[in-house]
């Protein structure tokens, strides 16, 4: 064992190859300009991953709802309210038959102005709901299988 130590740090000097040239260097840097290596901002990866998932379409009609006074004006926006969106159909809820009105006019503009903001065949009809009406089914007094208010007055 003592003969090899020996012979290994007792041997030759080797000789160091001296660099002539430089060789390109794989860098794991973006270097100056950006890259997708690079750190992202949130909104710019949520940006992609909308993107990358095909939630852009839902996203954006999430938006308008949230901003539905802003396109349909303070005073409708007061007396009416989105309730849903399926199948390109936007669902809303009037306070009274008279704005439940008012809406059915301006629903072809409407689905034009959402169309615009969102993309052609977003939304396609709105469908407007009318004040939902006092029920008699619950209460002490109430009567199973009756007919409503007419049969409270004899």
């Amino acid at each position: 064992m003592a003969g090899a130590t020996a012979a290994s740090t007792n041997g030759p000097p080797t000789a160091r190859k001296r660099r002539t040239g430089r060789a390109p260097i794989q860098r794991s840097t973006s270097g100056a300009h950006p890259d997708d290596r690079d750190p992202q901002t949130v909104g710019r990866s949520l940006d992609r991953l909308i993107g990358e998932r095909g939630w852009s379409r839902d996203i954006n009609v999430h938006t308008i709802l949230g901003r539905w006074g802003v396109l349909v004006g303070p005073m409708l926006a007061q007396h009416t309210t989105p309730e849903a969106y399926r199948d390109t159909v936007i669902t809303v809820r009037a306070d009274s038959t008279a704005w439940a009105t008012q809406l059915r006019h301006l629903a072809p503009r409407l689905v034009a102005t959402l169309n615009d903001q969102l993309g052609d065949g977003t939304v396609t009809k709105i469908t407007i709901l009318g004040p939902d009406g006092p029920t008699w089914k619950r209460g002490r007094l109430s009567v199973r299988d009756g007919r409503g208010p007419r049969d409270t007055y004899g």
